[in-house]
């Protein structure tokens, strides 16, 4: 397995992953996600691949992209009430649903975690949706705890 970052040739096999990160949003939550959406379309891959302040990692397996972590740096300079700290936010994470089980997303996190430690970040967080228990099951194995409850009222 290795782990690098995403190049303009993964672009296909990050679509079909973001299609299936979809799907199980849309499982869990379809008054708020459609089935089979995608969250980029494939130009806007491809100039996030390019954004070296959001950088996507993939976990390669025979030339096989197995997994993806997409991250962006955040900070708040000269704010009057958050300190400055500069993080690196997961904005998404996801294993082939049928390579899950095999430590392909702990080893993107590790790698996610080395990066932001050699980039100079603070700390490293992300959001996960109540309706994917499995992937909350899974942030609290890597040892994250919650910074922040996002709450809402259906009208």
């Amino acid at each position: 397995m290795m782990i690098r970052r995403a190049k303009q040739s993964d672009i296909p096999a990050i679509s079909g992953l973001l299609r299936q990160v979809c799907n199980v949003h849309h499982h869990g939550r379809p008054d708020l996600f459609q089935p089979d959406g995608t969250k980029y379309t494939a130009e806007q891959l491809a100039d996030l691949i390019a954004d070296d302040s959001r950088p996507i990692f993939v976990a390669v397996d025979s030339n096989e992209v197995t997994g993806y972590a997409f991250c962006m740096f955040k900070q708040h300079l000269n704010d009057t009430c958050v300190t400055d700290i500069r993080t690196l936010y997961i904005d998404d994470l996801c294993v082939d649903e049928n390579r899950r089980g095999q430590h392909i997303g702990r080893q993107l996190y590790e790698y996610v975690l080395q990066f932001a430690k050699e980039s100079g970040c603070y700390n490293v967080t992300l959001n996960v949706w109540c309706c994917n228990p499995g992937a909350m099951q899974f942030y609290e194995r890597c040892g994250l705890v919650p910074q922040k409850i996002g709450m809402e009222k259906i009208l």
